[in-house]
């Protein structure tokens, strides 16, 4: 949002009424064409077609995936898109008209190479024109016969974990939005614990304490959190699940620790739920937990993050939708579908937002990117991912693994 250069005029929609262009004035384009957003494939309702030699593509799935917001004057035959302004800027404005070669871009008459056309039901305009005015790189390769475009660099939500071993990249709290700071877990008899053998308050060291670090990140503009991490390997979550007093104590420590330390959130990182058993009983015991924790952090002015396993991953002890409702956003842990031995599935990630997106909006969605799996070379396809959908933002797996090539990287394609 603090780049002006948006896709504007990809905004145009699938229009119904329009007269249908004769098929003697277009080509199809060469069969078995590929079209990618920032690398991964974008589905089209209408295959391209070549138009006096200019390429022409459907705007309906570009729109969507560059969320821009779209108004449809039926009666004028116009197509108004809007870009909201970025951070100190204006707006940008296009507006174009079925037929017509005049598109205007913030009030000034810009030339298509050939007007806005309806194929099918579906808007077609130049692809050529993308990367002309609005900031994004567009290409045909005839070799592969694919057309490529590249989204430009967005403002989104940005959220760091700093967990052990992670001070050597402390320099990079400043570059997120927020930063979850794993120092505490319930331990193996259901206990909330800063002790734990993986999770756990730091020593100070000299003058660098926890609680300077937390302060520093505060004072720098950086949201600190407090996350809570478990895994139900030794049954500790079901252990505190299904006993209510246990919970309370929990709950109330928890909530504790983060108002007394300054932190301005907690992240709730509870794993491993639902692998086996009464799925639906699990769900409804861990939204109780939820429900109660959200309560009590809301009355303590405390922001609330949960951060789950995928819908498509084998622990089905999470309700999305009622996890939603009751947290400020949830993070969707789209990683270790292989075991983090390289770059995570884009067929598995996408569809990871695709089910999460069936039960939440996209306000309160934030996709989890582990760079112990992604390099420099695969991490902003995953960033991509999250811009096409329109989710809230990103959350890194972690600080102490991500190096300065992947954070020039993900620099290109977010803002931090």
């Amino acid at each position: 949002m603090k780049h002006l250069a948006k896709i504007v005029l990809c905004a145009a929609i699938s229009l119904g009424g329009y007269s249908a262009l004769p098929a003697s004035a277009a080509q199809a384009a060469p069969a078995g064409i590929n079209i990618m957003l920032d690398g991964y494939p974008l589905p089209f309702p209408v295959e391209p077609v070549m138009m006096n030699g200019t390429t022409m593509v459907p705007f309906r799935a570009i729109s969507e995936a560059l969320g821009i917001q779209v108004q449809w004057n039926q009666a004028a035959r116009i197509i108004t898109a809007t870009q909201p302004p970025a951070a100190g800027a204006a707006p940008i404005k296009v507006v174009l008209t079925l037929g017509s070669k005049n598109a205007v871009v913030n009030g000034a008459v810009v030339k298509l190479e050939v007007a806005p056309q309806d194929i099918r039901g579906t808007t077609m305009i130049p692809l050529k024109f993308f990367s002309q005015q609005f900031g994004a790189a567009a290409s045909w390769n005839q070799a592969t016969k694919t057309v490529s475009i590249t989204s430009p660099k967005k403002d989104m939500y940005t959220l760091g974990f700093y967990a052990q071993k992670a001070y050597s990249e402390v320099s990079l709290i400043p570059s997120f939005d927020a930063v979850a700071f794993g120092w505490a877990r319930i331990d193996a008899t259901g206990q909330f614990t800063t002790t734990g053998k993986d999770f756990w308050w730091p020593e100070a060291a000299g003058e660098v304490t926890p609680e300077s670090i937390v302060q520093n990140a505060a004072a720098g503009g950086t949201a600190p959190y407090l996350m809570v991490y478990s895994s139900d390997s030794s049954l500790e979550l079901s252990k505190n699940l299904e006993d209510p007093q246990l919970q309370k104590q929990t709950i109330a420590s928890i909530v504790d620790l983060a108002s007394q330390k300054g932190f301005k959130g907690i992240g709730l990182d509870l794993e491993g739920l639902g692998l086996t058993g009464d799925k639906a009983l699990v769900q409804s015991q861990y939204n109780t937990f939820v429900k109660n924790l959200s309560v009590a952090a809301r009355a303590a002015s405390l922001k609330l993050t949960v951060i789950l396993h995928p819908l498509n991953s084998s622990y089905k002890g999470y309700d999305y939708k009622t996890l939603g409702s009751l947290a400020d956003d949830l993070v969707i842990m789209a990683y270790a579908y292989e075991g983090e031995t390289g770059p995570e599935p884009m067929n598995k990630v996408d569809e990871s937002i695709r089910l999460a997106l069936k039960q939440v909006g996209k306000d309160k969605l934030i996709l989890g990117i582990s760079v112990y799996s992604e390099n420099e070379s695969s991490v902003n396809a995953k960033i991509d991912l999250a811009k096409r959908y329109g989710l809230k933002g990103i959350a890194i797996w972690r600080l102490g693994l991500i190096g300065q090539p992947v954070m020039s990287r993900m620099g290109e394609a977010v803002e931090l």
